[in-house]
């Protein structure tokens, strides 16, 4: 009968077998693929769910910059360099009505202030990137990409290349979201009435289905009613107002949930 540290096995060579296992296991880990190719290939990999949202988006956005006036090269030059499907629909119809550039670059700097909350959550992931890395997959960083990075990045494995995998998502992202506004805008030169297909009921459907494994307590579930709801209530303001005040009573509301979950967890105040 042999003995492994003060445990006796009944039959002989389970130490051998234990060993064997033991030296097996430590390499484990190496056997992984990680590199950055095989990242990046995942992450666009795993995008492909959400490509096909971006369709209907894209085709709107064109049908509407058409609508709005917009020439095909201001149409195509907004979806490269400001890449922001919600931000790129409010300014179309901020413009097509006539509306001051400052309102139009304050609406859409409130619509697209989320990302701030994005890149507080991947920070301790990606400050120790250098620059040359972190600007463009800031400037990549969509809605999308953070839905599917963030899991990645917090994925206990040793990984060293993890921004290669957020990397092959915001290119999968990007390249798809241009494809798809260029066919909107072909569509919209083709057949004028297309914006009235109702097909952007997509978004807020599309944003409802990102958002909801996020609310993960009260305070979350308080911020996203009183934002849906006051949304409901104005959304009848001039210049897309009620945005900006849905989402600010939205945060406030959430804030002040959370505040008061402390204080009843502290035992009140004292």
């Amino acid at each position: 009968m042999e003995k492994e540290q003060g445990i006796a096995f009944p039959w002989p060579g389970k130490s051998a077998i234990l060993e064997t296992m033991s030296s097996h296991d430590q390499y484990l880990p190496i056997t992984q693929d990680y590199s950055p190719a095989r990242e990046f290939v995942k992450g666009a990999r795993d995008t492909i769910p959400l490509l096909l949202g971006a369709l209907p988006f894209g085709m709107i956005y064109g049908t509407l910059a058409v609508t709005a006036g917009l020439s095909r090269a201001a149409a195509i030059g907004m979806s490269a360099l400001v890449f922001a499907g919600s931000a790129q629909f409010i300014a179309v119809g901020l413009i097509a009505a006539g509306t001051p550039v400052l309102i139009i670059i304050g609406t859409t700097l409130i619509v697209n202030l989320r990302h701030l909350l994005y890149s507080t959550t991947l920070l301790p992931h990606l400050k120790k990137l250098p620059l040359f890395w972190r600007m463009p997959l800031a400037f990549w960083l969509t809605d999308e990409t953070f839905a599917v990075s963030v899991h990645r990045w917090m994925a206990e494995d040793p990984s060293p290349n993890k921004h290669w995998y957020q990397l092959g998502s915001s290119l999968a992202m990007y390249l798809n979201w241009q494809f798809w506004c260029f066919m909107g805008l072909v569509l919209g030169e083709s057949l004028p009435r297309a914006a009235e297909w109702g097909l952007d009921v997509a978004m807020p459907v599309t944003f409802i289905g990102m958002t909801i494994p996020f609310v993960k307590n009260l305070p979350m579930l308080v911020c996203v009613l009183t934002a849906s709801f006051c949304a409901l209530i104005f959304n009848e303001l001039p210049y897309k107002a009620g945005l900006m005040i849905a989402c600010t009573l939205g945060i406030l509301a959430g804030l002040i949930s959370e505040r008061l979950r402390r204080t009843a967890g502290n035992g009140g105040p004292t």
